[in-house]
């Protein structure tokens, strides 16, 4: 299993670095061709997220996106410094559903609609994501086949 970590500074000009590295990782990972612009914005989604999440939360701490291919699939995580309450099942994960993940129990205010918005992008865009939020952060998990399991299976 391959792992390359990325960590920014809460600014919106890192974004794009963000998803360069994301996309020439899921190259070589094998994701399909077809699938790299969706890898693209939804990492830049993301990472947007997490870059306005710390902005207005104050947070310092620099995001984190780590990316790991192993044999069946590639996946990203996305994870920001704000802590919440809310989500869903124990340690606060909410699993395939943005509603539950930006809960009024998570993130206040004007924010709260973006978030929304922003995990609403992220779900269309992969089938297989997870948010989850603990005493660490938020963290988005998302996964896509790499093209030697699609035709392993």
């Amino acid at each position: 299993m391959a792992t390359v970590e990325l960590r920014f500074s809460a600014q919106p000009e890192h974004v794009r670095t963000a998803r360069l590295v994301a996309a020439a990782v899921a190259r070589r990972a094998g994701v399909d061709e077809a699938v790299l612009d969706e890898v693209r914005l939804a990492v830049g989604e993301a990472c947007s997220r997490a870059v306005g999440l710390h902005r207005s939360h104050g947070i310092t701490a620099p995001v984190r996106v780590v990316l790991t291919e192993d044999e069946k699939n590639f996946s990203i995580e996305v994870g920001d410094g704000v802590t919440g309450t809310g989500g869903g099942g124990p340690g606060g994960a909410a699993s395939d559903a943005p509603e539950g993940a930006s809960s009024g129990d998570l993130y206040d205010g004007d924010a709260e609609g973006e978030d929304e918005m922003g995990l609403a992008v992220i779900s269309g865009l992969v089938d297989d994501v997870e948010v989850t939020t603990g005493d660490d952060g938020g963290v988005i998990r998302m996964s896509w086949p790499t093209t030697t399991a699609v035709t392993l299976s």
